[in-house]
């Protein structure tokens, strides 16, 4: 048995991986720079704010949008080209800049920053965790997708029957359960790439998985936002 070349394959392996979940961040913070970007431009332009929050059918049609391309680049990301699952992925955060510009309507600037930076603490420390930690967290998964499920139902249920109460019930549970999926879909990106070559397929791998973290992080800080945040 040849040690030499074990031991080189398995630093070629880690260097790899490495280079991936660096990708991952890479693009996960330049989709959240897009979307900042796009928010402050929107909501510095009266014209265009009038016209994504005046008419309620386009706010709407640009909900849909998202939700509709987050299912396709998940569902499709493995018949689709890197270069168009890109596209995508940066189209996705255009128009969630353009959606989430409502909230400089709603808070100030001032707490609107500060539930970023919170939010940007937080989810570091988290993501370190769960790159790190050797504990097998496989077993979080089911009881979280349980959770978000009961909490995207609590949501709705709300909008409807408006409680105070519940309302705060469900902000500081859905903060700790992005928090939790913070830990989780690190932990789970990082064992999905361990082992591959730097080629197309774990490219497209990497990028699903910025996607993933991105949605945990613009979820964590809108729940921190809830919570922080001033109204103006």
């Amino acid at each position: 048995m040849n040690f030499e070349n074990l031991s080189s394959a398995a630093n070629v392996s880690k260097t790899n991986v490495a280079q991936l979940v660096k990708n991952v961040y890479m693009w996960m913070t330049l989709a959240l720079g897009v979307t900042g970007v796009v928010s402050l431009a929107v909501a510095g332009s009266e014209q265009i704010t009038r016209m994504v929050l005046g008419n309620s059918a386009i706010f709407w049609v640009l909900l849909i949008a998202e939700i509709g391309l987050v299912f396709y680049i998940s569902a499709r990301i493995m018949k689709i080209s890197f270069a168009t699952a890109t596209t995508l992925f940066m189209l996705y955060s255009v128009l969630n800049g353009l959606t989430l510009s409502v909230l400089f309507a709603v808070y100030t600037k001032a707490s609107i920053a500060s539930a970023f930076f919170v939010t940007a603490g937080t989810f570091g420390v988290m993501s370190l965790y769960g790159y790190f930690t050797k504990r097998d967290l496989s077993s979080l998964g089911n009881i979280l997708f349980m959770a978000l499920i009961g909490l995207i139902i609590a949501t709705v249920v709300n909008i409807f029957f408006f409680s105070e109460t519940f309302y705060w019930v469900i902000t500081y549970a859905g903060v700790l359960i992005f928090v939790g999926l913070t830990i989780y879909d690190t932990q789970k990106i990082k064992r999905a790439l361990e082992g591959m070559e730097i080629n197309e397929t774990s490219q497209k791998l990497a990028l699903l998985g910025a996607l993933t973290l991105y949605l945990d992080f613009i979820n964590l800080f809108l729940y921190i936002l809830r919570i922080l945040g001033d109204r103006r």
